[in-house]
């Protein structure tokens, strides 16, 4: 069995062997063997197989020059460890370096000679075979360039625990360690290559963008991880396609109509430079211009598609590229390739005739014949302007430096310089070994492999633990996922001035290691956008939203095409596209183009308004109006009229009046907390003061006039003192109910936003409205007593009869305050505290006029009826009137018993009233004279009543002669009075001048 498996696998590597010929790999013998894997051509030739004979390996084609030299870093970095006296010293490294063909058929006939040349060593089975020129066990393998095809060859290697190095594959999916045990790289993975991606898109604004992966296990994962990206920073991707170097034209076609028919100016590009090829030269030939390529580190510096002729289309590229790297000596041992000094690389000799395009007769495969499979080759890279079916034969003295390709392109030195430090890395594995104390070894109880034995997975292990500083003076060492951390590049693709050329401008880097936000930089003075403009492109699904609008969703689109709103009253947005409008704070409102805030306005009765200026000056004049009239009272405070209208109580009715007038200030000017907890009781008791005035007053001369016979209850309620304690007393209560509402539920000073948007009312916040309503209401009530009082005494002396102006004040009182409710509930913020000024004036200015400006006229216009004459002739006319009805009454009812018993008569009492029905005096008197009399000795009045007019005369004597005249009054009038209403009438005439 076992020599079965022996011979099965030997034809396995027989054939292996037979289809890689001498001139299709590099090797060269060693201690320790690494492998190599490069895309010396970027692809294999189609062929149909039809399985009519037996099938052939496919022919690859396009030969790429970029992985010519990264395959010379290889054997550069190998000769190198070897001349290298204190790295792996009397150890010998040889390589067994394979074509992948950029694809993965290829790449794995290539891994199956690793594999099974390591099963032949693991078997040990030397002394069954006779194995010439043994080749010892490939220990690792470095490559390969695509993340598809290192995912194929990752699964083959692995199983046999080979590590694998690659330069170039930078799939997330790699970094699974439990699908690909053996796998490491020198290259960054793309998962912050994504990343990177949408914080370039980010940067410069861009929402809308398409994405383009090739099919394969780079360009999915790759594109993947953006599209996560991008949704994270509501980035929209109107399209997403896939494409691949083996796509058919009809494929292509419909994807660059997608590109062509789309918005979305800037293109997301996941894929390699042969992937994209054939995509871009269809792009060129519809002349698709005015896109933003955004490139990948596989295809961002790609020989295939830097090219000058698709400038035009792509010049607006922005990509990624690796780190650049140093390797000195490098660019001498380039320049030292020859086919006949090469003789370990059997791929110099097709190098040489592709970059002079020619051929080297000693070989029918690369005779004029046989130059058929260069059909195809890209110019521009070394395809030679001679046909496909005739090429010169080379001389072997071209001078290399002489002809410009990518192979001499060792500026930038990034994927090269990522398998030189491949290469060092499982050298520093190896040295580990070499180097390896027992007891402090990584396997089983510290010990050490052997490195004359050494196998693959115990360069894994040491691979895995890897630590060592490189030729930069950086420290290399894979992470748990077998990764390196990096940083990238950024350029952005310039045309050359010089030659035409395209080259790869430095703008800006990506830090890996920095803390997010702080990992883009971009210098956009570098950057030229379609190869000369300066200008940022838009690639928006809609136009900025400028500040004061929002971004507001349209349905059935996605979230980046949006319509601009208006934000609302009391909302601003000081960006542009904002998602959504902020609120101003409370005190702020929005201005005119919603974008900013601005303080809301303060409104309040204020003094300096017009309003505020007309309200102020009528209460002003209301004061000095009051003043005015205390003024008068008070210098005429012994004439008849002061007196007779209660000279104390109506400086006390003064005073509150000017308190009235004063009180309503506190409602204009900016509300705080102790004006508002003022202004309402300071209103109420003055009020209250005013109408207790009145009401004491009024109801004392009702009193005085309605008694029949004063007696002593009454001299008590004329007494002063009594007076004041009642105006008290009804100002009291009122003083409690201001009390209690200051103490349970006190006004303070409100800023109310609710009512108008845009404005603040500085208002007072009552507390509480059943307070107010008491307020009020008992107010309105002493107000209502006091109009019953007040009508009731309308039929008073002139000189008396303050009732008729106080009932129409009363009136007026409740006119205003009863209007005043619906006003008050009605209006709002500073009209509030206006309605109530203006109901405090009116009110005041009533009962002001109404009670005294008749009064004040008298005193200031119409000394005449000042008099003590004037006021007792209008008294004794009352007072005489009362009288006569209550005779006539009584002489009436004699009359009508007279009547009842047979007609007899009874005398009629004897006085000074003359009675005249129906006729009057034969000798009148001039007017003038009958004036002239009436001063000089006393008055004369008719009052008529019932049937017939009664004639009143009164004489008086000078005022000098007042207590003789008070005397022969009272002399007269106790003859003329015969009954008991005789002496009250004697009591109501001498009640003015007490």
């Amino acid at each position: 069995m076992t020599l079965y498996s022996c011979c099965l696998i030997l034809l396995l590597f027989a054939w292996n062997t037979a289809a890689y010929g001498p001139n299709q790999r590099a090797q060269k013998k060693g201690d320790i063997i690494l492998g190599g894997l490069f895309p010396i051509h970027f692809g294999v030739a189609a062929k149909d197989q039809d399985l009519k004979s037996r099938p052939e390996s496919v022919e690859c084609i396009r030969y790429n020059f970029r992985g010519f030299r990264w395959l010379q870093a290889m054997i550069f970095a190998i000769e190198e460890i070897n001349s290298s006296p204190t790295l792996l010293p009397n150890m010998t490294l040889g390589y067994r370096i394979f074509d992948t063909c950029n694809t993965v058929s290829k790449a794995l006939e290539a891994t199956l000679s690793f594999v099974a040349q390591n099963k032949i060593d693991s078997l040990n089975l030397d002394e069954f075979c006779n194995c010439s020129e043994h080749i010892p066990s490939t220990i690792a393998v470095v490559g390969a360039t695509g993340s598809g095809i290192s995912t194929a060859v990752a699964n083959l290697l692995g199983l046999f625990y080979i590590p694998q190095v690659s330069y170039a594959s930078s799939s997330r999916l790699l970094s699974n360690k439990n699908q690909f045990k053996s796998f490491l790289r020198t290259i960054p993975n793309d998962e912050h290559q994504a990343t990177a991606m949408a914080d370039i898109i980010e940067y410069f604004r861009w929402n809308w963008v398409g994405t383009i992966a090739a099919d394969d296990d780079y360009g999915r994962p790759g594109i993947e991880k953006f599209r996560e990206e991008a949704e994270e920073r509501d980035i929209c991707i109107d399209f997403s396609e896939l494409i691949s170097q083996y796509s058919d034209e009809e494929e292509i076609q419909q994807v660059v109509e997608v590109i062509q028919n789309s918005t979305a100016r800037v293109i997301v590009v996941f894929s390699s430079g042969p992937d994209l090829e054939p995509l871009i030269k269809e792009i060129v030939r519809r002349n698709i211009t005015g896109k933003i390529w955004l490139a990948s580190e596989a295809w961002a510096s790609s020989s295939l598609i830097a090219m000058p002729e698709f400038f035009r289309v792509i010049g607006s590229t922005i990509g990624f590229a690796l780190k650049a790297g140093q390797i000195p000596g490098f660019r001498e041992f380039l320049q030292k390739v020859h086919p006949k000094k090469s003789t370990n690389n059997g791929f110099a000799k097709e190098f040489w005739e592709e970059t002079f395009n020619c051929y080297l007769p000693d070989g029918s495969k690369n005779s004029p014949a046989s130059t058929s499979f260069h059909k195809g080759h890209e110019e521009g890279l070394g395809a030679g302007n001679g046909t496909a079916a005739f090429r010169p034969p080379c001389t072997g003295d071209e001078n290399i430096t002489s002809v410009e390709t990518p192979y001499m392109d060792y500026t930038h030195l990034r994927i090269s310089y990522n398998v030189y430090l491949a290469v060092y890395s499982i050298a520093h594995a190896l040295q580990d070994i070499y180097t390896c104390t027992p007891g402090k070894g990584l396997f089983t109880n510290g010990s050490c492999a052997d490195i004359k034995k050494v196998e693959a997975w115990q360069v894994l292990k040491h691979l895995r633990h890897l630590n060592f500083t490189n030729n930069m003076g950086e420290q290399v060492d894979f992470d748990e996922f077998g990764d390196l951390v990096g940083n990238y590049s950024i350029i952005n693709w310039h045309l050359s001035p010089e030659d035409g050329s395209v080259v790869f401008e430095e703008v800006g880097h990506y830090n890996v290691y920095a803390k997010k936000g702080e990992r883009l930089f971009i210098n956009e003075n570098k950057i030229l956008w379609s190869g000369f403009s300066k200008e940022v492109p838009f690639s928006n699904c809609s136009r900025d939203c400028l500040p004061g609008t929002r971004k507001g969703i349209i349905e059935g689109e996605p979230t980046c095409c949006f319509e601009c709103v208006d934000c609302p009253d009391g909302e601003y947005s000081d960006e542009t596209d904002a998602s959504a409008c902020d609120k101003c704070p409370e005190d702020y409102w929005s201005n005119e183009n919603h974008t900013s805030c601005i303080p809301k306005q303060i409104e309040f009765l204020s003094w300096t308004e017009p309003f505020g200026i007309a309200l102020t000056l009528f209460a002003v004049l209301g004061i000095f109006l009051t003043s005015f009239v205390l003024g008068v009272f008070t210098k005429f405070r012994n004439t008849p009229i002061v007196k007779a209208t209660n000279r104390e109580l109506s400086y006390l009715l003064l005073f509150s009046l000017l308190c009235c007038f004063s009180s309503s200030l506190f409602f204009i000017g900016e509300p705080q907390n102790w004006t508002c907890r003022l202004r309402q009781p300071a209103f109420g008791i003055s009020f209250v003061l005013c109408i207790s005035c009145i009401l004491v007053k009024t109801n004392r001369v009702l009193l005085v006039f309605e008694a029949k016979i004063p007696t002593s209850l009454h001299r008590k309620w004329w007494g002063l003192n009594l007076q004041f304690l009642l105006v008290f007393l009804c100002t009291f209560v009122q003083i409690v109910i201001c009390v209690i509402w200051l103490y349970t539920a006190p006004p303070s000073s409100y800023r109310n936003h609710e009512l108008e948007d845009e404005i603040i009312f500085i208002t007072c916040h009552e507390g509480s409205l059943m307070a107010l309503g008491f307020l009020i209401g008992y107010t309105c009530l002493l107000a209502a007593i006091c109009f019953f009082f007040a009508f009731k005494s309308r039929k008073l002396p002139e000189n008396f009869n303050e009732a008729k102006f106080i009932t129409f004040s009363m009136l007026i009182f409740f006119i205003v305050w009863i209007s005043f409710i619906p006003a008050y509930a009605s209006t709002y913020g500073k009209f509030v505290s206006a309605v109530e000024v203006i109901a405090i004036l009116a009110a005041s200015f009533g009962l002001l006029a109404c009670i005294f400006f008749n009064k004040v006229y008298i005193i200031l216009f119409k000394p005449s009826r000042n008099t003590i004459e004037e006021v007792r002739c209008s008294t004794a006319a009352h007072a005489f009137k009362v009288a006569a009805r209550a005779t006539l009454r009584r002489s009436n009812v004699s009359r009508k018993r007279s009547n009842s018993l047979g007609g007899s008569t009874g005398s009629t009492p004897s006085s000074s009233i003359s009675s005249k029905s129906n006729h009057e005096d034969p000798f009148p008197l001039p007017a003038s004279a009958e004036r002239q009399r009436q001063q000089q000795r006393g008055c004369k009045q008719k009052v008529s009543f019932g049937s017939g007019t009664v004639t009143l005369s009164l004489s008086f004597e000078e005022p000098q002669k007042n207590a003789m005249a008070n005397r022969n009054a009272k002399r007269r009038n106790s003859l003329e009075a015969q009954n008991s209403d005789d002496s009250l009438m004697r009591h109501r005439a001498l009640l003015p001048l007490q």
